[in-house]
């Protein structure tokens, strides 16, 4: 007999700081199923979520994406996120949150990611803290 929907239990999804994906408290590093997962992640004001028959809520612990490499390519930032992805890093979108950590954009520009520790000093090295009333980014630094 089959299980009526009344009495379905929606997955407990989440995303921890590292980016790293966990279903009842497990993580989940089938490739496939992450690629699916990452892929219908949406968000809204409510927060982030996955759509299908039903609203399946996924709690992030800070930003569902995580930088792990940064390069410069001619005039821009390149990326390369936990996902294997690559992304032009726009850097007007780069903050500088809490201990510091730097963010962007990500995705276009629907989601924020942070940076890795090894991405954080590979920014370093190519741009420089831009800091103004009310917001601190980053410039990217002219090629020598």
């Amino acid at each position: 007999m089959a299980t009526p929907p009344s009495q379905w239990k929606l997955p407990d999804l989440r995303v921890d700081v590292d980016g790293d994906w966990f279903d009842e408290g497990v993580q989940v590093t089938h490739e496939g199923i992450l690629a699916n997962l990452r892929s219908n992640l949406r968000k809204d004001a409510e927060g982030y979520f996955i759509q299908t028959r039903v609203r399946i809520p996924v709690r992030v612990d800070d930003v569902p994406w995580v930088v792990t490499r940064v390069e410069r390519r001619g005039e821009q930032l390149h990326a390369v996120l936990n996902d294997g992805t690559e992304e032009t890093i726009d850097p007007a979108t780069v903050r500088v949150g809490a201990a510091d950590v730097p963010y962007c954009a990500v995705k276009r520009g629907a989601f924020e990611a942070r940076l890795s520790r090894a991405a954080t000093f590979q920014l370093w090295q190519l741009a420089e803290l831009e800091d103004r009333p009310g917001r601190r980014g980053v410039r990217l630094r002219r090629a020598s």
